[in-house]
C-alpha cells in the first residue's frame, strides 16, 4: 500500500520541479513512511511514498523496466501477481525483483490496456511509455483505491488524495458547491467532481490515457453485464451447491489477500462479515472497538468480538472510545478524509484503524459483503412493499398525500409514503438526509436544482429488467460503495500507515455473487441468506443469523446532553454557517433532537461535519496530522 502522486506537463510549466514533487510527496507521508522515490523526465515527474508489504527489500518506486522507458507509480496490491508473472516470463519477460508491482511493468509492455483483465486486486497506479509520451492510468473494478486528478492548462496533476493536489504550486482551493449540496441529500462526496472546483476523482472500473495535454477517460470495466447475465438464469444453481461455491471463493479470496511479508490482522465485530472473515484467516490478532456513554449504556459489540475470538482460537485487542476522543479526533480526521462524510462510523474506523497499526501492517475487513449478497435491511424492502404495491397507483399515491397531511408521526406513515414511490424515487442509497426541498430552505444561496434521483437514474435505467434489489444494488455499486464504504476504509486506514484489505471486493467473489437469485439474497426472514448459509460452516449458528447492526455509534444520545448540544451550537451559531445556512432551521433541527420532538441526529451531525471540513481546508485550522 502506497501513496501516488506527480504531474505530466510541459516542462517549464513548474520552476523546480523536483521541489514541487517534494511538497506533493510529503502531503501523503502517512500513506508511505517507509520509502519515497521520484521520477523526473522531460516534462514527466512522477512521485511515491511507500508503505512495505511485498518484497520489502527491492519493491522501491518509480519501477521502470530495463531501458527505462515504461515507468509505474502503484498503489495497492496485486494478488494473483505470481500467475500474472508466470506468464510474462513465458513470453521471454526478465524480472529484477518479487514485487506485485513489477508486473504492471511488464503486462503493460506485453498486453497494453489489456493488463487489466488479467488482475486481481486493489489498485490506482500510473504508467508513463517514453516511447509515445503516453501516460496511462487505471483504479481498480469496485473503486479501492483512490485516485484524484486535475488538469492545469496543458498539465495533468494527480495524487492518491487531494491534499497532494492543493501543494501542486498555483492551485487554490475553491469550494464546489453542487457537490456540497448532493452531499447534503447523499451525506458523501457523490459527483466525479470533488468538493474541489476542478479536482475529479477516477471512478471505479475507469481508466485513462493522457497525451499531449489532451485526457481521455473510459470505463473498462462495468458490474451490469454479468448482473444482467445472471438475472437471464432460467434455472439457477441448487441452494446447496451455490452455498458450497460461496464456500470455496472466500476460503480462496482470504487465502489470496493473506500475501504479505509482513503479518496480517483482522477487524472483527459480532456480525457476520468480519466474523466469517475472521474464521476463514489462518492468523490469531483480531481488533474490536466500541463506546460508553455518560449513563454506562454501551454501544459496543466487543463483548460479541471477545467470545467470538475465543470460540475461533484468536486472540482479541480492544479499545473503548470515549466521547472526548470521537469529538477531539473530528477536524484530524476530515484532514485525512479530503471531502466531508457524514457517516459517524468513519470516526469509529480511524480509531480501530489506530489500534490495529499498533502491532500489524496489514489488516482484513469485511466491506462488500452487503453490496455484493444483498446484507442491508433496506434491500428487504421491495419485498416488504409488494403486496400494498399491487394497489392502483393512484390510490397509493393519494393515501401518501394523506399520510403526509397528519403533522403527527403515526405507526405506518413512512410505509405509506415509500409504498407510493417507484424504486427509483425513493432510492438512492443507504443515507438519503435532506430532500431537495428541505435543503432548498437550509442554504442560504441554493446553485443547482438536480436531484439525488435524477443522479442515480441512469444506474436504474441500465439495469431495468431486474428484481428492485438487484437495481438497488447496482446503484450501490456506482454511488455508495465507493464514495462511503470505501472511501472511509481506505483514508482511516492510512492516516495510520495501515493497509487494509477487502476480500469480499474481489472478482472471483463477484462473479459468482452476480448468480444469486433474490430468494438467495434476501427473503421474508432475513438478509444475505445464502451467505449466512455458507458462513454457518465455520461459525456458530447465533453469529451467522445475527442481525446487522452496522458500526453503533450513540451520536443520537450525545446530541442530547448539554457539552455536545452546546459544541454543535457554537458552530452552527459562527460565520461560517451563517455564511452557508439559514440558522433558524440549523437550530430548530439541534433543539428537537435534544427535547425529543424528532430524531434528527443525521442531519445535524451531516452539517457539523461540513463546519468541521470547511474550517481545515478553506480557513487552515491548526490540527494535529
Amino acid at each position: 500500500m502506497c501513496g501516488i502522486c506527480g504531474f505530466i506537463g510541459p516542462a517549464e510549466g513548474v520552476p523546480n520541479r523536483e521541489s514541487a514533487l517534494q511538497n506533493m510527496k510529503d502531503r501523503i507521508i502517512h500513506r508511505g513512511p517507509d520509502d519515497e522515490g521520484s521520477y523526473l523526465g522531460e516534462g514527466v515527474a512522477l512521485g511515491f511514498r511507500r508503505l512495505s508489504i511485498i518484497d520489502l527489500n527491492h519493491g522501491h518506486q518509480p519501477m521502470t523496466n530495463e531501458d527505462k522507458s515504461v515507468v509505474v507509480t502503484f498503489n495497492g496490491e496485486i494478488y494473483n501477481y505470481r500467475d500474472v508473472r508466470d506468464e510474462l516470463v513465458a513470453r521471454g519477460h526478465r524480472f529484477a525483483t518479487d514485487a506485485d508491482t513489477e508486473v504492471l511493468v511488464h503486462g503493460w509492455e506485453e498486453y497494453g490496456e489489456g493488463l487489466l483483465s488479467r488482475l486481481r486486486g486493489m489498485f490506482a497506479f500510473i504508467i508513463w511509455d517514453e516511447h509515445t509520451q503516453t501516460a496511462f492510468g487505471a483504479r481498480d473494478f469496485f473503486g479501492i483505491k483512490p485516485f484524484y486528478y486535475t488538469l492545469q492548462g496543458g498539465t495533468l496533476v494527480y495524487a492518491s488524495e487531494i491534499k497532494a493536489i492543493l501543494a501542486y504550486p498555483g492551485i487554490e482551493p475553491q469550494l464546489n458547491f453542487e457537490a456540497f449540496e448532493q452531499y447534503l441529500s447523499f451525506q458523501y462526496s457523490a459527483l466525479p467532481e470533488t468538493f474541489f472546483k476542478g479536482i475529479f476523482k477516477l471512478g471505479p472500473g475507469e481508466c485513462f490515457t493522457f497525451r499531449a495535454g489532451e485526457m481521455s477517460v473510459r470505463r473498462y470495466f462495468d458490474p451490469l453485464p454479468a448482473v444482467r447475465q445472471a438475472a437471464d438464469l432460467n434455472h439457477p444453481d441448487p441452494f446447496e451447491h451455490t452455498v458450497e461455491q460461496i464456500k470455496q471463493v472466500m476460503a480462496d479470496s482470504v487465502q489470496a489477500h493473506m500475501i504479505a511479508d509482513v503479518e496480517v490482522g483482522s477487524l472483527l465485530s459480532s456480525g457476520i462479515d468480519s466474523s466469517y472473515i475472521t474464521a476463514l484467516y489462518p492468523n490469531e490478532r483480531t481488533y474490536t472497538v466500541g463506546f460508553e456513554t455518560a449513563d454506562g449504556v454501551k454501544y459496543n459489540e466487543i463483548s460479541y468480538a471477545e467470545q467470538a475470538a475465543a470460540e475461533m482460537g484468536k486472540s482479541n485487542t480492544s479499545h473503548v472510545i470515549s466521547p472526548e476522543e470521537y469529538w477531539d479526533a473530528i477536524p484530524r480526521i476530515m484532514y485525512h478524509m479530503d471531502e466531508p462524510l457524514a457517516d459517524p462510523s468513519a470516526v469509529a474506523l480511524f480509531f480501530l484503524d489506530e489500534l490495529v497499526a499498533k502491532d500489524v501492517k496489514v489488516v482484513l475487513s469485511g466491506e462488500g459483503a452487503d453490496e455484493f449478497f444483498g446484507g442491508y435491511p433496506i434491500y428487504h424492502e421491495p419485498l416488504s412493499l409488494a403486496s400494498f404495491q399491487r394497489l392502483p397507483r393512484p390510490l397509493r399515491r393519494a393515501l401518501a398525500t394523506i399520510a403526509r397531511a397528519v403533522p403527527v408521526p403515526f405507526r405506518g406513515k413512512s410505509f405509506l409514503e415509500r409504498a407510493a414511490k417507484s424504486v427509483e424515487e425513493r432510492y438512492i442509497g443507504n443515507g438519503y438526509v435532506f430532500t431537495v426541498a428541505e435543503r432548498t430552505r437550509l442554504l442560504k444561496d441554493p446553485v443547482t436544482s438536480t436531484t439525488p434521483e435524477e443522479l442515480t437514474a441512469p444506474c436504474f435505467a441500465a439495469a431495468q429488467g431486474f428484481d428492485d434489489t438487484a437495481r438497488m444494488q447496482y446503484v450501490d455499486y456506482h454511488f455508495w460503495l465507493p464514495g462511503d464504504i470505501l472511501l472511509k476504509a481506505d483514508k482511516m486506514s492510512m492516516a495510520h500507515s495501515l493497509e487494509s484489505r477487502v476480500p469480499f471486493l474481489d472478482k472471483e467473489v463477484f462473479e459468482l455473487a452476480t448468480t444469486l437469485p433474490l430468494e438467495y439474497r434476501v427473503n421474508s426472514e432475513t438478509t444475505k441468506v445464502a451467505l449466512r448459509a455458507a458462513a454457518l460452516s465455520t461459525l456458530p449458528e447465533r453469529i451467522a443469523k445475527r442481525p446487522k447492526l452496522g458500526f453503533p455509534v450513540p451520536m443520537r444520545v450525545w446530541l442530547t446532553e448539554d457539552r455536545w448540544y452546546a459544541q454543535v451550537r457554537a458552530a452552527f451559531e459562527d460565520e461560517t454557517a451563517r455564511r452557508f445556512f439559514n440558522i433558524e432551521m440549523l437550530i430548530n433541527l439541534l433543539d428537537e433532537h435534544r427535547d425529543g420532538r424528532a430524531d434528527n441526529h443525521r442531519r445535524i451531525w451531516t452539517v457539523y461535519v461540513f463546519l468541521i471540513w470547511y474550517r481545515v481546508f478553506f480557513q487552515n485550522e491548526a490540527i494535529d496530522r
